[in-house]
């Protein structure tokens, strides 16, 4: 689904200050019935990470955690069965599962009276079991079941997503004869930053509006929406490199992205939405009169 800066814009703007629940999702699929609903979700949670980045500090000094942390203290004692570590990332507008981390590393540091490493952490969020404290552990766990941005539950999802995409874009090259070599290849061959697919034949891509077509030797898959932010952030990380070392290439951002972002077409950086038909292989476009 491609929009326009506009169409986007509006979106964006009804996720104001909108908390990052699945009823938030579906208000804003009933506000915009003809948009997907990955589509939504992707953008849903692009403008809430923004958001998380942009208060973070005020969630990690020294006062607001010692703050929450007793807040969560007087909250269990009341009714350790209650969700208050959720309802009080709700009410502060923080993620809950970011205020799941914030409270296990406060707890841990009490208990051990040192700061607990980082895998210890990542560990217990990933498995609550582990957590020794069994109120704690629910409230950890009834955190991360109910984030649906961030969190390693989300985290395994998008990583699945992702797979799922470049499994669907391997199998699309091969029903097209086309031989590429993937990102497993390419390490082995020695290369550090690598797109999804390199194109072992170049292909150009015709389009019906320009008197040439484009050369493509590379494609990367992202599963996601290609707003300004995430695709400038591409553009500079990863999309400039692959271009600098194989020469032209093909995004295809399964969920959509601004019009407006394709505007690199004529440098070598083409955007897309989907598999394109309309390749032939740079043999076959020689050949046409």
């Amino acid at each position: 689904m491609i929009l326009t800066k506009a169409q986007y814009e509006e979106i964006a703007q009804c996720l104001v200050a909108v908390p990052p629940t699945r009823q938030s999702l579906r208000k804003l699929k009933q506000r915009f019935p003809s948009q997907s609903q990955s589509t939504l979700l992707s953008i849903f949670s692009q403008e809430y990470q923004k958001h998380i980045k942009r208060t973070h500090a005020k969630h990690h000094t020294v006062e607001a955690i010692e703050t929450y942390y007793q807040r969560y203290l007087s909250g269990v004692v009341k009714d350790g069965t209650a969700p208050v570590l959720l309802e009080l990332a709700n009410e502060v507008d923080y993620a809950p599962s970011l205020m799941a981390r914030i409270i296990l590393e406060r707890f841990l540091q009490e208990q051990e009276e040192s700061p607990p490493s980082k895998s210890i952490i990542n560990s217990m969020l990933r498995d609550p079991s582990q957590i020794p404290d069994g109120v704690l552990a629910n409230q950890v766990y009834q955190c991360i079941v109910n984030d649906c941005c961030y969190g390693p539950l989300v985290g395994c999802i998008k990583h699945a997503i992702g797979h799922e995409h470049e499994v669907l874009l391997r199998d699309l090259l091969l029903e097209r004869n086309l031989s590429f070599l993937d990102e497993d290849q390419l390490r082995a061959k020695g290369y550090d930053k690598t797109p999804d697919f390199i194109l072992e034949v170049p292909v150009v891509m015709l389009c019906p509006l320009a008197l040439e077509g484009h050369i493509i030797h590379w494609i990367e898959s992202k599963a996601s929406f290609g707003d300004e932010c995430s695709h400038q952030a591409y553009l500079h990380d990863q999309f400039w490199s692959y271009w600098n070392r194989f020469g032209p290439g093909l995004v295809i951002y399964w969920y959509g992205f601004i019009k407006e972002l394709d505007c690199n077409r004529e440098r070598g950086i083409l955007l897309k939405d989907c598999f394109p038909t309309d390749l032939v292989t740079l043999g076959q476009s020689i050949a046409q009169p």
